[in-house]
Parts: C-alpha cells; structure tokens; sequence
C-alpha cells in the first residue's frame, strides 16, 4: 500500500481502553492509532480529516498530561447537528479514536465500558469540539480553522486542476492529488502548534 510518507511523522495517539484489555483484543488493553488509520477508515485524506485528527491529538495531551487517556472515558460535543457541514466526518473521525458514539455504539457489558451515550451534538459550544473526562469532568475546547493554510499552486490552477481530475485526466488526477495532500501535510505537520489553525481552550 503506497501513501504519502508524512502520513507516518505525523504523531500517534496512544490510549488505554479497559474493554480491549477485558476481550484480550489488546495486551493491557493498549492501542496506539496513526493518522494513517483514520485516512483508512474515512478512505480519504483532506483538511476535515486532519483537523479531526489534530483535535484528538491536543484534547487528550491536555485532558491527560501525566497519564495515558481512557478509550470510553471521553465525551465528545459539538455545536452543529450531525447532519450539517462536515461535522460528521469529523465525529466518525473522533469516534473511532476515543470509542464516543451518540447512538450506535457498544451497549456495554456487565454494566460497564459503554459508548453509546459519549458523543452529542447542537450544544450550546461556541468550539469546533468539546472533550469532557468523564471521571474528572475536565473539559477542553478545541478551535480549528485551516483557512489560512493553502496548497502548493495558485488557486485557479488547482480549481482546473481538480475539474481535468474528476474529469477523469490521469496526469491531472496525480498532480491534484500531490497539491491536495501538500495543504494536509502544512497543517499536520508545518502548522501543528500555529493557534490561528488549531487552539485549545482549558475550562
């Protein structure tokens, strides 16, 4: 499987999920996810994506700075409704990190380790996202705007490059895919602690 490589200098996200510890699924119930994964679970890599990613990065640095995070310890809320923008690309994002679900995830076993009940959405947040500990009740907000970031190329260029790509040109398809990912790769990796893409509020 071919990627772009920044993918793997992009940091990891290591967690400690007690239910994968239970089902044996993972020695000491530890899991460590890649930027690399959420491109393969949402099958594509773009800003919505790595600001996703970006934001878990820096909620769980902050909710957890002396200790591993808790998968199914961490709410998750956002502003929009899970229909609107791309507010749901960014919860499946999230979801499939920190194990929060709204409505259709695990029921739980033994009356412990459910997730179906930690991801909400039209909150009253003024924040791209909130992360909650649901042990502490420490919150953060999370700010993302990758507006200011821009791709390799003028603007007109890629807009023509993009309209020869999903025209199906090949040699189109290949230089808009390496001016497309040039922009993810600014905010993961050149722009990862600018405040004006991403910030984090403590509450």
């Amino acid at each position: 499987m071919h990627y772009p490589k920044f993918y793997d200098d992009v940091e990891t996200i290591t967690l400690y999920d007690p239910l994968s510890e239970v089902l044996g699924s993972f020695e000491k119930g530890v899991i460590e996810f890649c930027y690399l994964n959420s491109v393969q679970s949402a099958g594509h890599s773009c800003p919505t994506v790595a600001g996703a990613y970006l934001m878990t990065l820096k909620a769980l640095h902050a909710l957890y700075p002396d200790s591993m995070p808790v998968r199914g310890e961490i709410l998750v809320s956002f502003a929009q409704a899970d229909d609107e923008g791309v507010s749901g690309v960014i919860a499946n994002v999230i979801s499939n990190i920190t194990g929060a679900t709204e409505r259709m995830g695990f029921k739980g076993l033994g009356g412990k380790f459910a997730r179906h009940s930690l991801m909400s959405f039209n909150q009253n947040i003024t924040a791209s996202a909130r992360f909650t500990r649901t042990d502490t009740q420490k919150s953060v907000d999370l700010f993302y705007d990758p507006s200011s970031v821009q791709a390799d190329g003028d603007v007109s260029q890629m807009q023509s490059m993009m309209g020869r790509a999903l025209g199906g040109d090949a040699e189109a398809i290949e230089n808009f895919g390496r001016m497309w990912q040039s922009r993810v790769k600014k905010i993961l990796i050149d722009n990862v602690n600018n405040e004006s893409v991403i910030k984090i509020v403590e509450n």
